[in-house]
């Protein structure tokens, strides 16, 4: 395929990515006391937000190879190659398989054979899996399965890379506008590697806003921000103990560290029980099943978590927008095992009599 043709389709291409609704959770809102509005970045064509960041950096790459594209080059077809958990490659092949492209995903051996369906079903390729982490499966990417793809590869990292936080930042615009032209008074979103944060940071800077307390979201055993935060350097973590492997980064990029020095900015870590949890009553409350990555974020809703984190009571008018960032390695079997292993989370709970505020607590594990 000439390089001219890709030019020409990506110029009359829609967006790899869509503009998502912002919705007040009338559920959620009750649970935490103030207004949760959910950013639905799982309705992004892969499921998760990775789409913005992923698509708007390969559009990038293409228009370069456009731009230095000679004779010898007219017949090779660009294929994009990622390195990934698993969202971030589903974000590649989406936005691959839309501009015609072929796409090759490396992931570590512990994705789960849910997400390597989902890879191939999404329209993947080939997907390899080489290691015991996200890195290990990058460095193989690169260094061995890209080079047979010579000049037409396209590598597409998961998250760290400039263009990649651009793509992510373009969240920002939209809910200042969805709120009415108004910033919220908090954003809470998880942190893997750091390209969704940066990107909210970028965006808000880029905005002139400087009044939103931002709370960065981890679960223990994937805490590489928290650790880099309490030393003040970049911290690389042994590994990944987190059944939250969507945020199995083992170390953030250093823009994010810089970013979440900020005093607006505050690193929370829950463990994996909470995130399971916020899944569970999302669904329950919601009708969204996400992963605990997301879930974690959904967490601080509920038992007066939020309030603790911010350290100083929530008004009712509080403006709250979580990033439901979504995630596709989610099941019905998956929630109901959850719940099943980390129930205990909710047993200082009341059984609910006469104290009834969201369906979740009628559905509460352990008769509760």
């Amino acid at each position: 395929m000439a390089v001219d043709e890709i030019k020409q389709q990506v110029q009359g291409q829609k967006k790899l990515w869509v503009e998502t609704p912002l919705r007040e959770s009338y559920p959620l809102s009750q649970a935490a006391g103030c207004r949760i509005f959910l950013k639905l970045e799982n309705l992004q064509p892969s499921g998760s937000f990775k789409s913005r960041g992923i698509g708007y950096y390969i559009l990038r790459r293409l228009e370069e190879l456009s731009a230095n594209a000679n004779a010898d080059d007219d017949d090779k077809t660009p294929h994009v190659f990622s390195s990934s958990g698993g969202n971030a490659g589903l974000a590649a092949v989406h936005a691959s398989r839309t501009l015609g492209l072929p796409c090759t995903v490396v992931v570590p051996l512990s994705t789960k054979p849910l997400m390597i369906t989902m890879l191939k079903a999404a329209g993947a390729y080939e997907v390899v899996q080489h290691g015991p982490t996200w890195k290990d499966a990058d460095a193989f990417l690169r260094k061995d399965v890209m080079v047979k793809a010579g000049s037409a590869a396209i590598y597409a990292p998961p998250f760290d890379h400039a263009d990649i936080w651009t793509g992510h930042s373009s969240v920002v615009p939209e809910i200042v506008s969805q709120l009415g032209g108004e910033a919220p008074d908090v954003i809470i979103s998880s942190v893997g590697g750091g390209g969704l944060f940066n990107g909210i940071c970028q965006g808000l800077d880029a905005m002139s806003v400087d009044t939103t307390t931002l709370l960065a979201m981890e679960t223990e055993g994937a805490a590489s921000l928290n650790a880099s935060v309490e030393a003040g350097k970049l911290v690389t973590l042994p590994g990944i103990t987190s059944q939250a492997t969507s945020l199995g980064a083992v170390t953030v990029t250093q823009r994010t560290l810089d970013y979440a020095l900020r005093p607006n900015v505050r690193s929370v870590v829950l463990p994996d029980a909470e995130a399971a949890m916020g899944c569970w009553r999302l669904a329950d409350d919601e009708r969204i099943m996400v992963e605990m990555a997301c879930g974690v974020n959904v967490a601080l809703c509920y038992d007066g978590r939020l309030e603790r984190v911010l350290g100083r009571r929530v008004r009712p008018d509080d403006r709250i927008v979580i990033l439901l960032c979504g995630g596709s390695n989610v099941t019905f079997e998956m929630l109901a095992n959850w719940r099943k292993e980390f129930g205990y989370v909710e047993e200082r709970r009341d059984s609910g009599k006469g104290d009834v505020h969201v369906p979740s607590d009628l559905t509460a594990p352990n008769g509760h």
